[in-house]
């Protein structure tokens, strides 16, 4: 199998001086059977998914989305950007022929977008409704099997009791808009999920807190979705190393329950 690199532009490195360097993939472990290989260079890219005609669709955190064109037969890919301005895109989706892209407090839709990459549409607000603030603000979304609109809302801070109803959560949308509906609580700030093909179990990585040190694992989390059910079972935590003095504090800014860094699992859908 193989896998395929759309490069990242740091932002401290110039994007022209990043295209003439070459990315070490050799050092890259990968399971038997998988190769990998540099598709495209696209800077700042986050989220990715594919469209129906089979344009790849990158987000990012500065503000722009691009669309990647891999010519039939071989060749150089083509790389458009098709979207700029927004509030860190770092969230992509495809359905119906149109894209669906996150921008901190809102989704926005590019509607018939491979026919008019070059000349990209003006997106529509599918919904306003999401929290203003910067801190785990990126999402990245995805539809899930029931056709909804997957949307995580990620704690405001490092490690905190936000607002449960607003915060540390997964929500879904109608595509069409409207508010958003809770399906996960106590998810400090997933980057990342999908869906079971064959039981529809939704698994997600959720990030725990930050400035522990390099030796504390990251987070990694399973969850199956059903509609109202909001609690989570812990299944298996990760190892913990002590925490450092500036990381304890008993105050409400800096207490976190949702933030333990587990992996959890919610029931499983009807």
């Amino acid at each position: 199998m193989a896998i395929a690199v759309i490069a990242v532009a740091l932002a401290a490195t110039p994007f022209a001086a990043l295209a003439q360097s070459a990315l070490p993939l050799e050092s890259i472990k990968l399971p038997p059977g998988f190769s990998i290989s540099l598709v495209a260079r696209v800077p700042n890219a986050r989220g990715m998914t594919w469209g129906d005609a089979g344009t790849l669709f990158v987000g990012s955190n500065e503000g722009s989305v691009h669309a990647v064109t891999l010519p039939q037969g071989g060749g150089e890919p083509i790389v458009r950007r098709v979207a700029h301005g927004l509030r860190e895109p770092a969230g992509v989706a495809f359905r119906g022929g149109s894209l669906y892209v996150s921008s901190i407090d809102r989704i926005v839709r590019f509607d018939n977008i491979e026919k008019r990459l070059d000349d990209p549409p003006a997106p529509v607000v599918v919904t306003d409704r999401f929290p203003s603030e910067s801190h785990h603000g990126r999402k990245f979304i995805a539809f899930g099997p029931d056709g909804k609109l997957y949307v995580p809302v990620g704690a405001p801070c490092n490690i905190c009791e936000p607002d449960p109803a607003k915060y540390a959560n997964i929500t879904r949308i109608d595509p069409a808009g409207g508010a958003p509906e809770v399906v996960a609580r106590g998810v400090r700030n997933t980057v990342g999920f999908d869906w079971h093909p064959q039981t529809h179990e939704l698994w997600f990585t959720d990030n725990g807190r930050d400035s522990l040190g390099d030796d504390v694992r990251s987070t990694s989390s399973t969850a199956s979705r059903r509609p109202a059910r909001t609690s989570v079972t812990r299944i298996a935590t990760a190892a913990r190393s002590r925490i450092p003095s500036s990381a304890r504090s008993t105050s409400a800014a800096n207490s976190c329950r949702p933030c333990s860094g587990s992996v959890r699992t919610l029931p499983r859908s009807a």
